[in-house]
């Protein structure tokens, strides 16, 4: 059997081709997609060229073999309805609603415990954004925010804004996103950050205060490599730092002489693959997956969603996410 599956097929090159699918396992179900979310960190380093192409895909998905090199399949945020179930799979999984960390296709066939039900309350426009729910849940646990701390986000594409809406929840000091983009900066308002300021007015919120009033937790997730520089400058004398940004291939000097040597700040990376070992106690994935759900409801998705682009024109997608950058923020592709 034959489906259609959009293949990055080299710099700035993205083709819809035909794919064989195998029949379907004993253990498997099929998916029908319906939509999917282009991430515009990973998947726009790899369309850009810009990931390393010697590096697994991703090791902890069995839906992501290889590793990065083109041509490839990739994505991680579809939403789809099940339509056939293997002998050895239960038939109440036909007919609901799935979500599936799974490559943009029309059909595949999965394994149920690669597959996360949509619940009925969600719209399937809301289900593809669940990775995103999920990734900036993982920060929070990574970055475990104190009540009354100061913290600032730089960065607020859609993982930026998901981190924002959750981390409001949380009664801060005050919370600051850093973010060039004014259409931005007015929904990470909108998401309840106390305030959203230009990269070259980062310090203004705490400059009445002096050394006092630097962050306590910093988050980059901007995807740029030189943000990090001014996440250290803000951060305060014993603070945290989390990097969920990956550069891919991206570089970008440090400035390391300054306070940050005396100042104990940690850096730790984060990713959503893994869940921090100290938190493996009581934390697994599936424990992960409810909270994150139950986050993704406290999302307005419609704020975050800007365009919504026919698979079989899945190439304008990805050109708009790399030369349009003001008005575009999510970008869902539909399997209609």
């Amino acid at each position: 059997m034959t489906e259609r599956a959009l293949v990055f097929t080299d710099e700035r090159e993205v083709s819809v081709r035909q794919v064989e699918t195998p029949a379907l396992a004993e253990n498997e179900v099929r998916v029908d997609a319906d939509v999917s979310a282009i991430s515009s960190g990973t998947e726009l380093l790899i369309y850009r060229d810009q990931a390393p192409a010697g590096i697994a895909a991703d090791s902890s998905l069995e839906t992501l073999n290889g590793d990065l090199s083109y041509p490839l399949q990739y994505g991680y945020s579809l939403v789809g309805i099940v339509t056939d179930a293997g002998r050895g799979v239960d038939d109440e999984w036909i007919g609901r609603e799935v979500i599936a960390f799974h490559p943009h296709q029309t059909r595949f066939n999965a394994t149920t415990d690669c597959l996360t039900p949509l619940p009925p309350d969600l719209d399937r426009r809301a289900g593809a954004l669940f990775p995103s729910a999920e990734t900036a849940t993982n920060f929070l646990l990574d970055g475990a925010p104190k009540v009354g701390e100061r913290v600032v986000v730089f960065g607020a594409g859609v993982i930026g804004l998901c981190t924002t809406r959750l981390l409001a929840e949380f009664p801060l000091d005050s919370l600051v996103v850093v973010e060039p983009r004014p259409s931005r900066r007015d929904i990470a308002r909108s998401f309840g950050a106390d305030e959203a300021v230009r990269p070259e007015a980062v310090d203004t919120p705490f400059d009445a205060a002096g050394n006092e009033g630097s962050a306590d937790l910093v988050y980059e997730l901007s995807g740029r490599p030189e943000a990090l520089d001014d996440a250290i400058d803000v951060a305060g004398y014993d603070s945290r730092i989390v990097v969920g940004s990956w550069y891919g291939s991206k570089r970008s000097e440090l400035d390391l002489g300054g306070s940050f040597h005396r100042d104990r700040v940690e850096i730790v990376s984060s990713q959503v693959s893994t869940i921090d070992p100290t938190l493996r106690g009581r934390w697994s994935k599936d424990r992960r997956t409810q909270v994150a759900l139950d986050n993704l409801r406290l999302i307005d998705h419609d704020a975050l969603i800007t365009d919504v682009v026919p698979f079989d024109r899945a190439e304008t997608a990805y050109e708009r996410l790399d030369e349009t950058t003001e008005g575009t923020i999510q970008v869902l592709l539909s399997y209609d």
